[in-house]
């Protein structure tokens, strides 16, 4: 449901903000480019969309590279440096690693000890229904999340911000930060203690839930096959088509 109605938004978004001055001919031509170029985002089947459209594979990569750019300025995340401390009370933070394939040169840079495997990193900050505020540039799978969090966007002072234990060391710079108690080997968790990460976990699970809508789309959630400098530009066209469903 959420596929269609999204997909619905779009071709509402699409025509009206780049095929004003087209014939309706055109307009028919490009929104079943566009078409296929989210049906390609979800499946992430080249090889089999080109029968399915009568065409090769180089066209297809061709049109939906040529979409691509155009797509990112309509939908994408709005790139705002400083957060309106009036319009949150609490957000989100978290990471989410993306497989990749294994690269020829600098392994080591992206490879996670934590996955075992070759990875990009991502950060996205959302608020409590769910909806993404702000993602980060992309990361190397190699990059701690704290790393990242030091190396992203602003947080304002007055807002809490809930994040899990590999934000450790985040309470020092922002106050007003909830975590989870980490048992040591000679000091096990109180009741207390365990209650505590019980309700942050209840809370946080709501971002958990956006990377599992994210990574519903083929090309997030499988191996990544393509050039890693467009994997930023396709992770902020995927979080724009998500934030859809808020507008």
């Amino acid at each position: 449901m959420h596929f269609a109605n999204n997909f619905v938004k779009l071709l509402q978004l699409y025509p009206r903000q780049l095929c004003k001055k087209l014939t309706l001919i055109t307009q028919f031509i490009e929104t079943h480019h566009f078409y296929l170029f989210f049906v390609e985002f979800r499946t992430f089947l080249t090889l089999l969309l080109s029968p399915l459209y009568f065409r090769k594979r180089f066209n297809i990569c061709r049109h939906i590279q040529r979409l691509e750019p155009m797509l990112a300025d309509v939908i994408k995340i709005s790139k705002n440096r400083e957060l309106s401390q009036s319009d949150l009370e609490r957000i989100l933070i978290d990471s989410t690693e993306i497989q990749i394939q294994r690269p020829k040169k600098n392994q080591r840079q992206f490879y996670s000890g934590k996955k075992k495997r070759h990875m990009m990193k991502f950060e996205i900050m959302t608020n409590t229904n769910g909806k993404i505020l702000n993602i980060s540039k992309c990361y190397s799978g190699r990059t701690h999340d704290f790393k990242i969090r030091k190396m992203s966007d602003h947080i304002p002072k007055d807002v809490q911000v809930l994040a899990d234990s590999g934000y450790q060391g985040l309470q020092k710079q922002h106050p007003k930060t909830l975590l989870p108690h980490k048992r040591r080997r000679k000091s096990p968790l109180t009741a207390e203690q365990k209650e505590h990460n019980h309700t942050l976990a209840s809370k946080r699970v709501s971002v958990e839930h956006v990377f599992s809508h994210l990574k519903k789309f083929k090309i997030l959630g499988s191996i990544y096959r393509n050039f890693r400098k467009k994997l930023h530009m396709r992770f902020n066209v995927i979080t724009g088509i998500y934030n859809l469903r808020f507008s």
